[in-house]
């Protein structure tokens, strides 16, 4: 005869099977309210296109089932077999190599995994946990029911909330273009500001370089000034003794053709005496040599200032170009002083804004007063309401005390509001446990005295038996 002592182990896993018991039955009553008709099922499929029965859905098969999430995965995720095929084709390639990924990972087999992953994904956003293989291998009446009712349900709450979703999309979409058009605005202002940038630095260079080639050409313009100084008096000086040269030639020239001359004059007295005339013809001769002499001495001074003068030519080409450059320099230089007058303008400009300001800063100084005077009469309009304020702070005072009189006697209240409510809170919690310690003890009576009954009627039945 079986034993009936009380074994309080059996109680404590009677307990949790209790618990366990009601968590599953809360899970069904869910899956109850969320699970929809056969027929409501098997009509929504077939709506999409796919022959479907009420006998289908009872005794499924795996590929109808799988060609059934395939659609609902492309219709809620926009992922096919084609769309899932090369990310797991480098995947495997990736695990085993190019050679050994076919052979290892099939086609099919890759595809059902990244659609399995794709499955589950989506079935946890409609509210399906426990997604496995077996639904895909070997699904049953029940689990289908319960997928495909909330795969169903997912798809009327978002179509019922299809303008919600679009509002959101296209807000998210204008919220992407705007961050576009910013970000490519960026990069245009980024590349405009580079590019002014380098324009900043290449005008800066440039003007750098002008001025260095001003400096470059100050000092050039410096250097030729003198240089055309000292040949402007080396010509001067050249012209001078041209000159001196020119009178000495005409000088002797005349002194000849007056000999000349005299001669002609004096040739009839030649014959007269040969001592004379011999006498006159040595003397003749030694003044046309001495003449020779001198008139080659000119023509050698004469060809030497010929070429100073060809030297002097290119000289003069230099001084014209020189002229030239101190040309442009003036016109530089016309140009720094119209910037000079600019400057000046400027200056004077400068100079009425500076008598506005003193004109302000008088006018600063009567409203200074004035604000003295304000401030005076704040003051005493200030001193006024001090006093009114310290009567108001009197009053305030006593309000205050009166106020914390009555907040201390609320906060007496409230306390013992609080006690009263926690003493009525722990006495129903008494109460509660109370009453589950009582229905646990009539449940577990209840249960002992099934167990006995169960043993009564067993030895009644041996006993009976026996008999």
């Amino acid at each position: 005869m079986p034993s009936m002592d009380f074994n309080p182990r059996i109680s404590i896993a009677r307990g949790s099977q209790q618990s366990s018991q009601q968590k599953r039955t809360k899970e069904q009553d869910e899956d109850a309210f969320m699970n929809l008709s056969d027929r409501e099922i098997a009509g929504c499929i077939s709506d999409i296109g796919i022959a479907f029965t009420i006998e289908d859905l009872r005794n499924p098969k795996a590929p109808q089932v799988q060609k059934i999430f395939e659609w609902f995965a492309e219709l809620l995720t926009n992922t096919t077999r084609e769309v899932v095929a090369p990310a797991m084709k480098a995947a495997a390639e990736d695990l085993c190599g190019a050679d050994d990924a076919e052979r290892i990972f099939t086609a099919d087999t890759r595809e059902l995994m990244g659609f399995f992953v794709t499955m589950r994904r989506l079935l946890l956003e409609c509210g399906i946990r426990d997604f496995t293989f077996s639904d895909l291998y070997k699904p049953q009446h029940g689990r289908l029911v319960k997928i495909f009712s909330y795969i169903i349900n997912f798809i009327r709450f978002r179509e019922s909330q299809t303008g919600v979703i679009d509002e959101h999309y296209n807000s998210s979409e204008n919220t992407k273009n705007q961050i576009e058009q910013l970000y490519h605005e960026n990069q245009e202002k980024e590349e405009q500001l580079e590019e002014m940038q380098q324009n900043r630095k290449n005008v800066e260079q440039a003007i750098r370089d002008k001025e260095k080639r001003n400096e470059d050409l100050k000092t050039r313009l410096y250097e030729l000034n003198k240089a055309q100084k000292v040949v402007h008096e080396k010509l001067e000086r050249v012209k001078e003794e041209q000159n001196r040269l020119k009178v000495a030639l005409q000088d002797k020239t005349t002194a000849v053709m007056t000999t000349r001359q005299e001669a002609s004059k004096l040739r009839p007295y030649t014959e007269q005496s040969p001592a004379v005339l011999e006498q006159s013809l040595q003397t003749l001769n030694s003044n046309l040599h001495n003449d020779r002499a001198e008139i080659e001495r000119l023509d050698k001074r004469t060809r030497a200032l010929q070429t100073s003068c060809d030297t002097f030519t290119p000289l003069i080409a230099d001084i014209t170009a020189l002229h030239n450059l101190l040309c442009n320099l003036h016109a530089d230089l016309g140009k720094e002083d119209e910037e000079a007058k600019s400057a000046a303008k400027n200056r004077e400009a400068l100079a009425d804004k500076s008598y506005k300001v003193r004109e302000v800063g008088r006018e600063e100084r009567s409203l200074r007063m004035q604000l003295e005077q304000s401030k005076a009469k704040t003051e005493r309009l200030r001193r006024d309401a001090e006093g009114k304020a310290a009567n108001t702070n009197a009053k305030m005072t006593a309000l205050r005390q009166t106020h914390e009189e009555l907040t201390a006697e609320r906060q007496d209240r409230h306390r013992e509001v609080e006690r009263r409510r926690i003493r009525i809170e722990q006495t129903v919690k008494k109460m509660d446990d109370l009453k589950y310690n009582i229905e646990r003890e009539v449940q577990e009576a209840r249960e002992e005295y099934m167990k006995m009954e169960s043993h009564i009627r067993l030895y009644m039945t041996e006993m009976e038996q026996s008999i």
